[in-house]
């Protein structure tokens, strides 16, 4: 049976939303999904939303109205699956807890901005993470409030360059977790459209979108 994806876009520009939609959408077409692009949150709403097998939010710092939150947390904890990265998952609506309860984390800030460091590969033995090893990224280096109970795939340490009192820090970057029934997953990494092109970042992502998928 052909897999459902539904994928909702919008909020802050500055993540490319509509742009790293097309992208995961294409992603999730090469692997023979069904693909949904919703621009806003409204489509979250839908009485009819556990029909997706898999939904990948595309929007950061906006607000959802009450009742498209509950349906969505409602779905997920039935067994729809829940992947998504960076701010476009990670900050999506900051005023509602039990988003962030599901996502398993919460973005509040990237000392530095776009810098250069270093993801550690903790699970290598995770089929997401197969083959991959610790490599260099450049991009906005998220510091995030987690759940303790995320299993955690890769990481990232703070140097204290640019915040001082972070130096030393180990920061999840990369998780799988359950919510309910379903398989949630989340990739810091992918703050703009280009950083699909990083082969790493890419194939984290689709595997994790594929793991998460009812």
């Amino acid at each position: 049976m052909t897999k459902k994806a539904l994928i909702v876009w919008g909020g802050w520009e500055g993540h490319t939303p509509l742009a790293s939609g097309e992208a995961v959408r294409d992603m999730l077409q090469n692997n023979g999904y069904e693909v949904d692009l919703e621009p806003g949150t409204g489509a979250l709403g839908d009485p009819g939303l556990g029909r997706y097998d898999l939904i990948v939010p595309m929007i950061t710092q906006d607000v959802i109205a009450k009742d498209e939150l509950s349906n969505l947390v409602a779905t997920i904890a039935e067994g729809t699956g829940l992947a998504g990265f960076h701010g476009t998952m990670g900050d999506s609506f900051r005023q509602e807890p039990d988003y962030q309860f599901m996502v398993g984390g919460q973005w509040v800030a990237h000392p530095g901005n776009i810098i250069d460091y270093r993801i550690n590969i903790t699970r290598p033995d995770d089929p997401v993470m197969e083959g991959i090893s610790d490599f260099d990224y450049h991009s906005e280096q998220y510091y995030m409030h987690v759940d303790p109970a995320l299993e955690i795939l890769a990481t990232t340490t703070f140097s204290g360059e640019h915040c001082d009192f972070v130096d030393g820090v180990v920061m999840p970057v990369v998780w799988k977790k359950r919510y309910g029934k379903a398989r949630v997953f989340y990739s810091a990494l992918g703050h703009v459209v280009d950083e699909f092109k990083v082969p790493e970042m890419y194939r984290i992502f689709e595997r994790g979108a594929l793991w998460a998928t009812r």
